[in-house]
């Protein structure tokens, strides 16, 4: 069971349907992610709201698959999505928006990459992000963002594994260029590391696992956040990736005093399990 409190603290889309979307190009940006542009279709009904904005993406198993998506993701709506036999049954998982242009319009989206499929060992989206072409269709439902800090509260810490970095790169961009605060990012290899657009007063402190390749992701950069003085200053946190790096972080912080809706946190995946 996924451990977050993004459904409390989250600002929701002004509109959320169903949009389907085309491949437009893709793009081995680092050993271990796929960047993929998506387009045409229905982007020019997407909304973008910046910072750590994600949504639903429905993946094709099958022509036509798509079709038969709900236009919502109603609870009763999910009951007969999960009704569809596995066989034609659209892959379904959360992703955020690494870049959006007006110009196109398009948006970029990193899909992490483990594992190879000859093996078995990838995930079905990072199968599908190696394979996809120019053109393949997918869905998707706005969920809004989560990053939506108390007012007045102007430092930011940011931590986060790999699965992470596309929307804690989103927030960099995001935010006031006269924002302090801190970002602990990490990722399997020096190659992984991006350059990203933060405010001046933002550190970005990357940590790599080159030397323990089968270390659990999120461990290291647990280590250095809770190796961090808790800054004096009010200040808003947001943790996510392999579930124990924001489940214990957030536990960190609460118990030096940091307010609970100071701090947003989620368990984007649980270690030992595909995604």
């Amino acid at each position: 069971m996924v451990k977050t409190n993004m459904t409390a603290v989250r600002v929701k889309a002004a509109v959320s349907e169903l949009l389907t979307l085309r491949v437009l190009r893709r793009e081995r940006i680092s050993p271990h992610f796929m960047r993929i542009t998506f387009g045409e279709g229905d982007i020019d009904r997407f909304t973008p709201m910046g910072y750590d904005q994600w949504f639903r993406l429905f993946l094709p198993v099958s022509g036509g698959s798509l079709s038969r998506l709900p236009n919502k993701l109603t609870t009763l709506a999910y009951v007969k999505y999960l009704a569809i036999p596995k066989d034609t049954r659209p892959v379904l998982r959360n992703y955020s928006v690494r870049a959006y242009r007006a110009e196109g319009p398009e948006m970029d989206v990193d899909f992490v990459l483990h594992g190879t499929p000859e093996d078995g060992t990838a995930g079905p989206a990072a199968t599908w992000a190696l394979s996809c072409q120019k053109g393949d269709q997918v869905a998707i439902l706005d969920e809004g963002i989560a990053f939506n800090p108390p007012p007045g509260v102007r430092h930011v810490v940011l931590v986060t594994d790999e699965s992470g970095l596309p929307a804690a790169a989103a927030i960099l961009g995001s935010l006031p260029r006269d924002t302090p605060g801190h970002a602990i990012i990490e990722v399997p290899s020096p190659e992984d590391r991006q350059d990203l657009d933060a405010p001046p007063g933002v550190e970005v402190s990357w940590i790599s696992r080159d030397d323990a390749p089968h270390a659990v992701p999120g461990r290291a950069a647990l280590a250095a956040a809770q190796a961090l003085p808790v800054p004096a200053e009010p200040f808003f946190g947001w943790v996510v990736g392999e579930q124990t790096l924001p489940v214990t972080l957030r536990r960190h912080w609460v118990k030096a005093g940091v307010p609970k809706d100071h701090i947003v946190f989620c368990g984007y995946w649980r270690a030992g399990n595909s995604h």
